[in-house]
């Protein structure tokens, strides 16, 4: 058992009922919180924690422990330091700019499955890595309008919004590349290009089995240079977002 939970749910004063009553969940899934190595999502660790006055990693210090593949860890460490990021997407949204249930969605389809939750809880803190530090890097994301029109409604309609939120940040630029843009060099395959604090650039590519590091990012300059200049204007994008026209 956690030993650390129990103690701090009696000292509170709180049950598996009380806590579940206040959270929204059942009082089994509670109880299972108490039970060593088992650990609540991202949203409802921060308001039990929040409940028992301790400190999240107090409670869970595994929640704290990295969970990305060793493969994606050396770029976690470029995304962390970049101060200018240009990613391309054509069938999912960013990882960056994911809202919790859509990651959750995504990550549910895929090879992850098994271990969907950790894996939910270290993208929200690459997030928060990118976008929460205080030398905030420049970061523009062309996205296909296809990545825009697969998901069920009701994980989309917060997802978009959450993008509308994010596309309107001073340092965040979002464009849609519009499906009437036909075809395109980025129908290759998403990639990232970040900008070191020295200047230098180093490229990111995923594929079905992994992702690597490159330091010749000339061809992906050019793609990028294509994606984004038949990409809408940034107020454009914001506008098409709101307007999500293909939901109505």
């Amino acid at each position: 058992m956690n030993r650390v939970v129990q103690i701090a749910m009696a000292e509170a004063g709180e049950t598996a009922d009380s806590i579940a009553a206040r959270v929204g969940v059942d009082p089994k899934t509670v109880a299972r919180w108490v039970t060593q190595g088992r650990i609540p999502q991202t949203r409802h660790r921060a308001q039990v924690a929040e409940l028992l006055k301790r400190d999240v990693f107090d409670l869970w210090p595994d929640a704290q422990r990295r969970k990305e593949p060793a493969w994606f860890r050396p770029w976690t460490e470029v995304e962390r330091d970049a101060v200018g990021l240009r990613c391309y997407e054509s069938a999912v949204l960013p990882g960056l700019l994911q809202t919790e249930e859509y990651a959750r969605a995504v990550l549910s389809s895929g090879p992850l499955i098994s271990d969907v939750e950790n894996h939910i809880g270290t993208r929200l803190q690459r997030q928060a890595a990118v976008f929460e530090r205080p030398r905030r890097p420049l970061s523009v994301f062309v996205i296909d309008e296809a990545a825009l029109r697969r998901g069920a409604r009701e994980i989309m309609e917060p997802q978009l919004d959450h993008l509308v939120v994010m596309a309107e940040r001073p340092n965040v630029m979002v464009h849609v590349l519009p499906l009437d843009a036909g075809l395109h060099p980025g129908q290759a395959g998403p990639f990232v290009i970040a900008t070191s604090p020295d200047g230098d650039d180093v490229g990111y590519v995923d594929d079905q089995a992994a992702g690597r590091i490159t330091k010749d990012v000339a061809m992906l300059w050019a793609v990028w240079d294509t994606v984004r200049s038949v990409a809408l204007p940034r107020n454009q994008t914001i506008d098409f977002l709101k307007a999500r026209s293909w939901l109505t």
